[in-house]
C-alpha cells in the first residue's frame, strides 16, 4: 500500500505540471472504487482550475474552484502524467484532461497533446470523492479527514507530544506507530525502519519508553520518511511514479523483508515475527 512517502512524492510530481492549469474534460470508466465515483463532475469539472495540491496523511486533495478532489490510492492505486490520448486498459478507470501540454521529466520539450491525470487502481481499494465547498471546513469535519491523527513531518510531532500522547499505553509500539489516529501515514514498512534505527524493539510497551527514547524515535520517524520521500518511495507490487518510473527506498532497508539477512550494524540476522496479523521485522540484538 502506498504510504506517506509515496503518496508526497505523487504530489510532488504532478503539482508542477497542473497546479494553475483548467480542466477540459473528465471521464469515469467505472461506477466505483471503493465508493461510488462523482460522475457528476464530467460536467461540473471542465472550466474549473486546480488551485492547489495538498496532502492529509495517505489523502491527497485537488482544490478547485467550487471545491476540492479527494483522492486515496488505496492498496494499489496510482496517478500518472500521460499525453491525452494514450489508451487506457481495464485498470485506468479515471482521467482528467487538463489545458496545459505535457512536458516530459528532465526535458524542456512539450508534448502537443494536453496533459492527463490518470487514476489506475487495478483493485479497486482506492478512493476518488468531491467535497464541495471549503477545504478547511472538510478539514475538521469530513468523516475520513477529521479523525486523522498529527502530522509526523510537523513541528508539532515531537518527543513531548509523543510522551503525553503514549502515557499509560499498554499496546506494544510499533502498531501503535501506525495508528492513523494518533499519527498519519506511518505504515508498516517505515514503522519498522524507524523502530529500527531508534534501537527500539517493536514489542514494547508504548508508555513504558522513556521522554529521551521517544526524542529519538520522533527524530528517526523524521529521518525514515525524509530518506523515503527524497529516494522517491518504496516501489513495492503496483506502486509507480506519476513518470512511470520507481522509487528505490527499499534498496535502503534495515529491517523491512530481510528476514535472515545479516543485520547492516551487527550481523546479527533479522528476525520476523507477527503483530496484529502483519509482519514485523527487527534485529534482536541492536533493538531492545
Amino acid at each position: 500500500m502506498p504510504e506517506l512517502p509515496e503518496v508526497e512524492v505523487t504530489r510532488r510530481g504532478i503539482a508542477p505540471a497542473l497546479v494553475g492549469q483548467r480542466v477540459l474534460s473528465a471521464d469515469f470508466r467505472v461506477p466505483a472504487l471503493r465508493y461510488p465515483l462523482p460522475h457528476d463532475l464530467v460536467t461540473r469539472l471542465p472550466g474549473q482550475r486546480l488551485a492547489s495540491i495538498t496532502r492529509r496523511g495517505k489523502y491527497l486533495l485537488l482544490q478547485f474552484d467550487t471545491g476540492n478532489l479527494l483522492i486515496h490510492l488505496g492498496m494499489s492505486g496510482s496517478l500518472r502524467l500521460l499525453p491525452a490520448g494514450v489508451v487506457a486498459d481495464k485498470h485506468d478507470h479515471v482521467d482528467v484532461v487538463f489545458e496545459a501540454p505535457l512536458v516530459a521529466k528532465n526535458s524542456v520539450a512539450k508534448s502537443s497533446a494536453n496533459v492527463v491525470l490518470r487514476l489506475r487502481d487495478p483493485r479497486r481499494f482506492g478512493a476518488m470523492l468531491w467535497l464541495d465547498g471549503d477545504l478547511g471546513h472538510h478539514l475538521g469535519h469530513h468523516a475520513l479527514l477529521a479523525v486523522l491523527g498529527i502530522e509526523p513531518l510537523t513541528d508539532e510531532f515531537n518527543g513531548a507530544w509523543l510522551k503525553r500522547e503514549l502515557t499509560g499505553l499498554k499496546a506494544a509500539i510499533k502498531p501503535t506507530l501506525m495508528d492513523g489516529h494518533r499519527i498519519v501515514g506511518i505504515g508498516n514498512i517505515y514503522a519498522s525502519e524507524s523502530l529500527f534505527r531508534a534501537g527500539i524493539h517493536p514489542r514494547t510497551a508504548a508508555g513504558r519508553i522513556s521522554l529521551k527514547r521517544l526524542e529519538r524515535l520522533v527524530a528517526t520517524i523524521k529521518e525514515t520518511l525524509a530518506a523515503a520521500i527524497l529516494a522517491g518511495g518504496s516501489s513495492l507490487r503496483d506502486f509507480i511514479h506519476s513518470d512511470g518510473s520507481s522509487g528505490y527506498f527499499q534498496q535502503q532497508y534495515f529491517a523491512y523483508g530481510r528476514t535472515g539477512e545479516a543485520c547492516r550494524v551487527c550481523s546479527h540476522p533479522i528476525r520476523e515475527m507477527r503483530q496484529g496479523q502483519r509482519a514485523t521485522f527487527f534485529c534482536a540484538r541492536c533493538q531492545r
